[in-house]
């Protein structure tokens, strides 16, 4: 019997078939998917022969771009050699063991060990629970309650969702779960009062956190999580002093400080990690995307001393660490990540991110300017453009109407792909990207931004 599926698009077959992430569900059955079918350098291609340029290197990950061949050779080869194995009950492969050993040689600050998952998620989940197993390894078992910060993206299970500052993670999931304290999002510009510069911004939400520990009771609060820059947020860049001021009242009461680089390690913020681009001291310290450049999902959980001496001293007195996924430490997997790690160091990605970082931060700041815009922000490789009603008085524009995903949209219609997180619009391309390729990314989205406007003032 020949299936039902047979001389249909893969555009068909996609609404019939594919339950798509970040998507509304209902839209997707009338508009169908744009259906990529390769990629090259910064570029990707769809069925009909359309190249785009990646203005958000797939998810934030693909930092070498597409066709890198070492990346693919790396895989083939572990693939004929070890095509699985794991790291649970004493088993260990070569490749696993040279990754750990390369990223805490490569660690902002110093760490003790590695633990290997298959995403961000999983790694900040693994966070989550080896501060709860530490509390208790301590005699400190109401010392459990985790700072996450509005507008935050750590992850889409059940326990990192709930970390997540964005409604749409948790509306209709009956999310969060208890024990997580919002704090206040370092956005100056959104949340600064009036007259306040950076600095005094960043001391008074320093002196909110404290007063909010004091009101919870610092016996009571574990860890702060923060991620250098606030990606899916917004790409929100912190104020002038936010870290330091944050990680003195942290100190003060004893409060671990876990950062999440999934999207701003390995160079995207113009430093290896943002944690030294922004004076951060993390205890532990989340990595996935740019580890593989996003050929193959991997993730680490880098956790020092203070963390791992309990957690070991704890698994002694249970009898073990009943913690792990089938997945994590995945041979294929880490050899690439290896080799992407290489790639990095040999062809010096930092100074190559220095050279044309600037235009990219340079090519957003033009567009302050535009009807549209509001606010531009970025460091490195990333940045965002703020889309307003009324740039005088900074009033955004009504959610319902999505002029952020018109805007997005309409870029894609000129070749550029962008990510819109409510009305702020995205940029992170691949780290490889040329001054030339980004002054075409901009120039399409600038083409893209006039058309809006026009629609918008019925031109």
């Amino acid at each position: 019997m020949e299936s039902r599926l047979t001389n249909r698009t893969t555009a068909e077959k996609d609404v019939d078939s594919v339950l798509h992430p970040y998507t509304n569900l209902v839209r997707h059955q009338d508009i169908g998917p744009l259906v990529i079918t390769h990629g090259k350098g910064v570029r990707v291609f769809d069925d009909k022969g359309n190249d785009y340029i990646e203005g958000l290197a797939g998810l934030w990950c693909t930092s070498l771009g597409w066709g890198e061949e070492r990346l693919v050779e790396a895989a083939s080869a572990q693939m004929r050699r070890l095509p699985f194995y794991h790291l649970f009950s004493h088993k260990t492969h070569d490749p696993a063991v040279e990754l750990c050993a390369r990223l805490l040689e490569m660690a902002p600050v110093p760490m003790s060990k590695v633990f290997l998952a298959g995403s961000g998620s999983e790694a900040n989940d693994t966070a989550l629970k080896l501060i709860a197993y530490r509390a208790n390894a301590l005699g400190l078992p109401a010392k459990k309650k985790i700072i996450a910060r509005d507008k935050a993206y750590h992850g889409v299970t059940v326990a990192t969702a709930s970390l997540t500052g964005l409604v749409n993670n948790q509306r209709s999931f009956d999310l969060p779960l208890p024990g997580i304290i919002r704090a206040a999002c370092p956005h100056h510009y959104r949340f600064g009062k009036p007259g306040e510069n950076e600095e005094d911004f960043a001391t008074r939400l320093a002196e909110e956190l404290e007063a909010q520990i004091l009101a919870e009771g610092p016996d009571t609060v574990a860890a702060f999580f923060a991620e250098p820059v606030m990606g899916a947020g917004g790409v929100i860049v912190p104020p002038v002093g936010y870290f330091p001021k944050i990680q003195a009242v942290l100190d003060r009461y004893d409060i671990l400080l876990v950062v999440d680089e999934v999207i701003c390690g390995f160079g995207r913020t113009g430093q290896m990690f943002g944690s030294t681009t922004f004076a951060i001291r993390p205890d532990m310290m989340t990595v996935a995307k740019g580890l593989s450049s996003g050929y193959l999902p991997i993730s680490a959980l880098l956790v020092n001393e203070r963390v791992y001496g309990p957690v070991v001293e704890e698994s002694g007195r249970i009898g073990v660490f009943g913690h792990g996924y089938t997945y994590g430490g995945h041979p294929v997997s880490a050899a690439v990540a290896v080799e992407t790690l290489k790639i990095y160091a040999e062809r010096d990605i930092l100074s190559h991110v220095a050279k044309v970082g600037p235009a990219l931060q340079q090519g957003l700041a033009a567009l302050r300017g535009h009807p549209l815009v509001g606010e531009v922000r970025g460091v490195g490789l990333i940045g965002a453009v703020e889309l307003v009603a009324d740039k005088t008085a900074r009033t955004p524009f009504d959610p319902s109407r999505g002029i952020g995903a018109l805007v997005v949209g309409k870029a894609q219609a000129k070749g550029v792909i962008l990510r819109a997180m409510g009305d702020s619009v995205a940029f992170a391309p691949p780290l490889v990207i040329s001054e030339d390729e980004i002054a075409e990314m901009l120039r399409r989205f600038g083409l893209a931004l006039d058309e809006a406007h026009g629609e918008l003032s019925g031109g």
